[in-house]
């Protein structure tokens, strides 16, 4: 699958949060760069101890397409999503793609998503989303409980939030950045993992159209899940709160 043309006026960006991703980080530049050459990538750093900044840092003094902002200490996804949305938003992309570092999210996926805003009827489309959860979609490598918890995080969304997409847990988006400046990304409150339904429930508020494509997750081979019961129920805590707000 060949890359799209890029063109002057839209200008995409990929932003990776890492933590402990040298052992995937390298090949996942290597493959991303290969499908869509003129695309920057952002990654945002949190110290990890495994030698993944230091690599990043060599990478960022070879390869002008490629940025690294290095924060102090895991400060979690979500302040680093919003660190990079800051980023990419005050140096003038059009597009803004996030995805994890594990080799979860295909790149070859991250290819379909961009290339989604191009067909005519999805004009209008404020973001696309890699969806796990609709035809076409699927989850590999997955326990029972994990499967589980993941489906009754998007039915809680779906139901106390009012949200019309299927996976709205998952971090793999392609986003307009016009729509990141409607939403005010510098609102979002949650800073853990529900920052995503947090995401998809400021755009519907603005009646922003959202598109889902159909993705594979494969999870991870290398390196370790930074999931846990703890953010689990952080995100169930967080949709009460945005709940809340909802009816008030």
């Amino acid at each position: 699958m060949s890359a799209p043309p890029q063109s002057p006026n839209r200008r995409l960006i990929t932003i990776i949060a890492t933590y402990n991703e040298r052992s995937n980080l390298p090949d996942l530049i290597d493959q991303l760069q290969q499908l869509i050459p003129a695309m920057q990538i952002l990654v945002i750093d949190d110290n990890s101890p495994d030698g993944t900044g230091t690599w990043c840092r060599a990478k960022c003094a070879a390869d002008p397409n490629f940025q690294c902002i290095h924060r102090a200490s895991k400060l979690g996804l979500g302040s680093a999503t919003i660190t990079g949305f800051q980023w990419a938003l005050s140096n003038g992309f059009d597009l803004v793609a996030t995805m994890d570092a594990d080799f979860s999210h295909a790149p070859s996926s991250l290819l379909t998503m961009v290339e989604a805003f191009d067909a005519p009827a999805n004009h209008d489309v404020g973001v696309v989303i890699g969806s796990r959860y609709i035809p076409g979609g699927a989850i590999l490598g997955w326990p029972i409980l994990r499967h589980a918890s993941s489906r009754l995080v998007n039915a809680v969304a779906r139901l106390f939030l009012r949200l019309p997409t299927h996976d709205n847990s998952g971090a793999f988006r392609v986003y307009r950045a016009d729509t990141l400046r409607a939403i005010g990304v510098s609102q979002i409150q949650a800073q853990g993992y529900a920052y995503l339904e947090e995401i998809l429930w400021r755009i519907n508020r603005r009646g922003i159209k959202m598109l889902e494509t159909p993705i594979t997750f494969q999870d991870r081979t290398q390196g370790k899940s930074k999931t846990s019961l703890r953010m689990g129920l952080q995100v169930f805590w967080h949709l009460f709160k945005i709940a809340c707000r909802r009816i008030r």
